[in-house]
This record gives structure tokens, C-alpha cells and sequence, in this order.
């Protein structure tokens, strides 16, 4: 079976939404315009491109990265592998940057059934909360933001569940005061 990673910037308060400057978000640019920058904070960003075999988005942040990814060099691992995203409502996939469209979280667990290596889900702040609700995320990777965000969209859901039990594999606080933290969820 293959593992599934939602790797996420979060706030203290675990707010996902629009770390990078995405429009219609009063807080848009939070992870680079109200915390210093520190290389180090980052190492994991490039490591899961080394140990990803396959991305997994949602419909938004699909089309959202679809126009620019492609072209930033930054991400050549994910533009070589295969994507996949999430939809109910996608007529297709963008040319400028193809992926195979699953229309449901059976769909996924389908393809964690499938031979292959881990797969990493980006932003996607709904599929993420969906997948975790399912029992299908298996690892987290966050960066946690020394800030409190207040409103925006949220990493994990507020669904009335059992609790999910998680186990720290890898932690580390840099000087910027960003924290790394790595669960495995424990099944």
C-alpha cells in the first residue's frame, strides 16, 4: 500500500489558507510577509520532491499551481511525476500541466491500493480535511508558523470523529521560530 503525506504551512491556530499571496485572503502571504525567511525551515519542501512518487491535489489548488508550477524549476520533481487531482466538477485536466482526474476519496484509496511509492498532497485545504476524515492519510508534514491567523481555511476538519491518534517522528524549531513537525498517523 501506498502512503499518503499531507504536507501543509499551517499557523499556530492551523490556518492553511493562502500561504503564498493567493488573492481573496486578508492574510494572503503570511508565511513570507510576517515571518522572517530561513532557508532551513524549508529542507523538507525539497525532500519530499526526492521521496514523492505522485501528486495529489484538489480541483482549487490544482488550478491554481496548473498556470505556474510548470515553469518553476524550483518543482521539476513534481512537474516529472505523475499528478492526480481530486474533482467532481473538472470537465478535464489542464494541458500546460496534465494530470488524471479521480472524481472521489474512494478513487484515492483506490490508488494508495495501487503498486507504487508515497503521494504527496499540497495545499488543498477540503481534499486534505476529506482524506483525513476517510482514514486515508497516513504522514503529516507541516510547518508550523509562529503566528495566529485568526479565520481562513483550516487543516484539519472540525467533523465529530474518534480521535486520531499520531506518533512525532521528526521535529526541529528553527530561529525564525517555524516548526517542523512530522506525525505518522497511528492506525
Amino acid at each position: 500500500m501506498r502512503t499518503l503525506i499531507v504536507t501543509a504551512f499551517v499557523s499556530l491556530d492551523g490556518v492553511m489558507e493562502a500561504p503564498g499571496g493567493e488573492a481573496g485572503y486578508r492574510n494572503a502571504g503570511w508565511t513570507f510577509n510576517d515571518v522572517e525567511f530561513d532557508p532551513a525551515a524549508y529542507e523538507i519542501k525539497g525532500r519530499e520532491q526526492g521521496e514523492s512518487t505522485a501528486l495529489l491535489l484538489g480541483r482549487r489548488s490544482y488550478e491554481a499551481f496548473a498556470p505556474v508550477w510548470p515553469m518553476m524549476e524550483d518543482f521539476a520533481g513534481y512537474n516529472a511525476m505523475p499528478r492526480y487531482v481530486v474533482s467532481t466538477t473538472l470537465d478535464g485536466d489542464d494541458s500546460r500541466w496534465p494530470a488524471t482526474v479521480l472524481r472521489s476519496v474512494d478513487d484515492v484509496a483506490a490508488l494508495k491500493e495501487a503498486d507504487g511509492g508515497p503521494i504527496i498532497v499540497h495545499g488543498s485545504a477540503t481534499l486534505g480535511r476529506a482524506l483525513a476524515d476517510a482514514g486515508l492519510v497516513d504522514r503529516y508534514h507541516l510547518l508550523v508558523f509562529p503566528l495566529l491567523l485568526g479565520a481562513g481555511k483550516r487543516l484539519f476538519s472540525d467533523a465529530d470523529k474518534d480521535a486520531t491518534l499520531l506518533t512525532l517522528v521528526e521535529h526541529e524549531v528553527y530561529g525564525n521560530g517555524i516548526q517542523k513537525q512530522v506525525f505518522d498517523v497511528r492506525n
